[in-house]
């Protein structure tokens, strides 16, 4: 109803006389705007002269107007008091009788001028609500918008804490893999120096033994109280060969992929984040191919960390979890690869 008056107020305003621009032709001394022209004498009139302006059918009064010829027609430069409906255009009378337009339907121009402004107030009409319900989305999308930037200001948040964490625990893992890396040669330096010590200390028993046995009172070599230990070849030896062993199978004692798979395992599951997909409310996650220290909630909508084992029936790899039915939209919901269109639980 509102919008209704608007348009009527708008469509009914009329310009004042002095916004026309048009002054009486007779009031020569002073310039007084006119209140109506007669297209007949082709003059303007103020209020004076009007009262004096002759009567006669012929003079046809319109509002203020500088464009006269305008109101002619172009062929008998007579004054356009029609609108043929068949071609929509003004005509004079002469156009309808002896001219192009004989035999055709006319009405008045202001019968057709009515007919015209209601259909401009029926579009008017249609457009202030087509305006209406557009300022109505941009409204709702203006709201929208703001409960967006607070999404993003908490995700960008969660993110940013979850990648930091993240890499610091890439950083403690790479650290320790290099320390251990650079400890292989050190460990088998150490376990060389152990057995060149180990190979000295026989070789003092080797002649310790020779000079023994080059000895030739045999009272002598009775009481001589060490040669138990002279004689024990097994001391450590089990040790060693399994030790010189380990370090020859596998390069000095680490297994970097094993260190790494592990590592990188425990960085995926340690952190205590769980993920919601947007928008996708249809979307269930399969506990039968979730990670075994993930647990799923009861409607299958969020994962969180679990620190007892799961022990999920199906679970064949290492990966968090799967949608559930789809195995061609895997949803990976390790903690570092949110761009996968994952955003965090609140």
């Amino acid at each position: 109803m509102k919008l209704r008056n608007i348009a009527e107020n708008f469509l009914s305003a009329q310009p004042g006389q002095e916004d026309s621009g048009v002054f009486c032709t007779h009031c020569v001394d002073s310039p007084v705007p006119a209140v109506r022209s007669c297209l007949h004498c082709e003059v303007s009139l103020c209020d004076k002269h009007l009262k004096v302006h002759k009567k006669s059918p012929e003079h046809i009064l319109s509002d203020p107007t500088l464009s006269m010829e305008r109101r002619k027609c172009s062929v008998h430069k007579k004054i356009l008091e029609y609108y043929c409906t068949e071609d929509e255009t003004c005509i004079c009378m002469s156009c309808y009788v002896i001219g192009e337009h004989t035999g055709h339907k006319m009405v008045s121009l202001d019968g057709a001028s009515e007919k015209k402004k209601e259909t401009l107030r029926n579009v008017l009409q249609k457009l202030l609500t087509k305006r209406e319900e557009m300022e109505e989305r941009v409204q709702s999308l203006q709201e929208h918008r703001r409960k967006v930037e607070e999404e993003e200001a908490g995700d960008t948040e969660r993110v940013t804490a979850l990648f930091i964490d993240l890499r610091r625990r890439l950083e403690d893992l790479e650290k320790r893999v290099l320390r251990d890396i650079s400890g292989r040669a050190e460990r088998v330096s150490i376990f060389i120096q152990d057995l060149e010590i180990k190979k000295e200390e026989l070789s003092r028993k080797m002649r310790d033994i020779e000079e023994m046995c080059n000895m030739t009172d045999p009272l002598t070599v009775l009481q001589e109280s060490d040669t138990g230990d002279l004689c024990d070849t097994e001391d450590g030896d089990n040790e060693d060969r399994e030790r010189h062993e380990e370090l020859l199978h596998d390069g000095g004692g680490l297994d970097v992929a094993g260190v790494l798979h592990t590592g990188l395992s425990d960085i995926i599951t340690g952190g205590n984040v769980s993920f919601y997909i947007q928008g996708a409310e249809d979307i269930l996650l399969d506990g039968n191919t979730a990670h075994n220290y993930l647990q799923i909630s009861d409607g299958g909508k969020t994962v969180s960390r679990s620190d007892i084992k799961q022990n999920h029936p199906k679970t064949t790899r290492e990966i968090p979890v799967l949608s559930s039915g789809d195995e061609q939209s895997e949803v990976l919901l390790r903690e570092t690869l949110l761009g996968s269109g994952c955003r965090g639980v609140r």
